[in-house]
């Protein structure tokens, strides 16, 4: 599952080595905080897929990771099996329209989003506890 650290400017989606492997990146995915429009949870990230995946990986229901190029534009994908997940909607974003991203910490994303927080990077998790 990926890490999400948060400071008052902006969103780090931090992967793993295994992570970056699957999705083709070689660097971590950085979203200024006025590009969220819009955060939601959900149980079955699988539903939210759109398009294909180029670069990426798609073992449906096992293993998703990677860019998915769609006619809406392109997604950022991390999803393992069928866990909590979170959509983050993204508006002006240089790269991409929206993360799918496999975490167990989406509640603690939501609240901290709401909050004033340090300018340096924390965990969610770190964040609301």
């Amino acid at each position: 599952m990926v890490t999400l650290l948060l400071d008052s400017t902006q969103l780090e989606v931090v992967l793993s080595a295994t992570e970056r492997a699957m999705s083709f990146r070689k660097s971590n995915i950085v979203v200024p905080r006025e590009h969220i429009e819009r955060v939601q949870l959900t149980d079955d990230a699988w539903t939210w897929l759109r398009g294909v995946p180029n670069p990426g990986i798609n073992l449906p229901v096992a293993v998703g990771a990677g860019t998915w190029k769609s006619a809406g534009g392109n997604d950022f994908v991390v999803i393992r099996g069928r866990k909590p997940s979170v959509v983050v909607d993204l508006a002006g974003h240089a790269e991409f329209e929206r993360l799918v991203l496999t975490t167990k910490h989406g509640v603690a994303l939501l609240k901290a989003l709401r909050l004033d927080v340090a300018s340096e990077p924390e965990n969610v998790a770190d964040i609301v506890a």
